[in-house]
């Protein structure tokens, strides 16, 4: 099956109340993870290139990868561009073939954040590719560029009902990102703390009510991060602090009913994988074949992902709605 633009996916998301799971890759076993998971659970994929995938593995052979899949698989795939920073950026990746892409301006004031998605908006739509936009900041690193790289928010914005409104308006964009006490990393939260879902209710009426439809909205920083895996990470010598805490899975489930059509999952991923390949070195420390670690850390993302693609995001079974 070719590769599949996301606006025909959103369309039959909407209409049948379920999520679209956008899973971030960047090397060979979490795409095979990610995608044998979604043939098995026969759900629709978008599989999601973040700047720093890009310079981690080369675009390359992230896109033969990706066209491997896409070969041996018969459920929809879109690939997407997660976090483009800048027009450059997701003009080659428009160029390459991807189906969607995002221009991440939520840095910048309102104006300059809509000029720039717009811009890129115009070039995709020649190029039959679609757009997501952000509006609002989130807590944590603002773009995947390592330890080292990206900007990072302590506060976090939320987004405007009004002002995701005009932004829509403005630039045309297909999809827009919103801040609601989401965030990105491992500290999602403390204590009991939850996603403002009020106000992404609000979002959605303000957007309804302009005309603008049953507007797909996406949900980043939308890992769980379950305390098996921390705890699994932490058995087998991992240092990550017990105070780990992501988004509610409950909430995920109330903002897909609500609209939320793309929810964004790659930390879950990477705990999925870290717990896998520590477990097998703690369990043999003289193993050095990297199948004997790898192939039990990529069965470990393959389960994360099918419970969340049946029981969190419930688009299981609508691959060929």
């Amino acid at each position: 099956m070719p590769l599949t633009h996301t606006k025909e996916l959103f369309a039959k998301a909407l209409k049948g109340k379920y999520a679209l799971g956008a899973f971030n890759v960047n090397n060979m076993e979490l795409v095979q993870a990610i995608v044998e998971a979604c043939e098995e659970e026969k759900a629709p994929l978008i599989l999601q290139i973040s700047k720093g995938a890009r310079q981690y593995a080369n675009p390359v052979y992230l896109k033969k990868l990706i066209e491997a899949a896409v070969s041996v698989s018969n459920i929809p795939i879109a690939v997407h561009l997660d976090h483009g920073d800048t027009f450059e950026l997701c003009k080659q990746c428009i160029d390459e073939g991807f189906t969607s892409v995002m221009i991440d301006g939520s840095h910048l004031p309102f104006d300059k954040n809509a000029e720039l998605c717009k811009r890129v908006v115009d070039y995709a739509h020649k190029h039959n590719c679609v757009v997501e936009g952000e509006l609002g900041q989130l807590v944590g690193a603002q773009h995947d560029d390592g330890e080292e790289g990206g900007g990072y928010s302590k506060g976090g914005v939320y987004t405007h009902p009004d002002e995701a409104v005009e932004f829509v308006k403005q630039t045309k964009v297909d999809s827009l990102a919103v801040a609601i006490g989401n965030s990105h990393g491992a500290y999602k939260f403390k204590g009991t703390q939850h996603l403002n879902l009020e106000r992404l209710k609000a979002i959605k009426k303000a957007l309804l009510d302009a005309g603008l439809g049953d507007y797909p909205l996406v949900l980043h920083g939308a890992s769980s991060v379950p305390k098996a895996l921390v705890q699994e990470i932490n058995q087998y010598g991992g240092k990550l602090g017990e105070d780990a805490a992501g988004v509610p899975e409950a909430d995920i489930e109330i903002a897909r009913r609500t609209g939320c059509t793309k929810v964004n999952i790659d930390t879950d991923l990477r705990l999925a994988l870290t717990a896998g390949i520590r477990k097998a070195f703690a369990e043999n420390p003289k193993e050095f074949d990297p199948r004997k670690y790898l192939g039990p850390a990529r069965a470990k993302v393959k389960d994360l992902v099918r419970h969340k693609v049946k029981n969190v995001l419930c688009c299981a079974g609508h691959a060929f709605d």
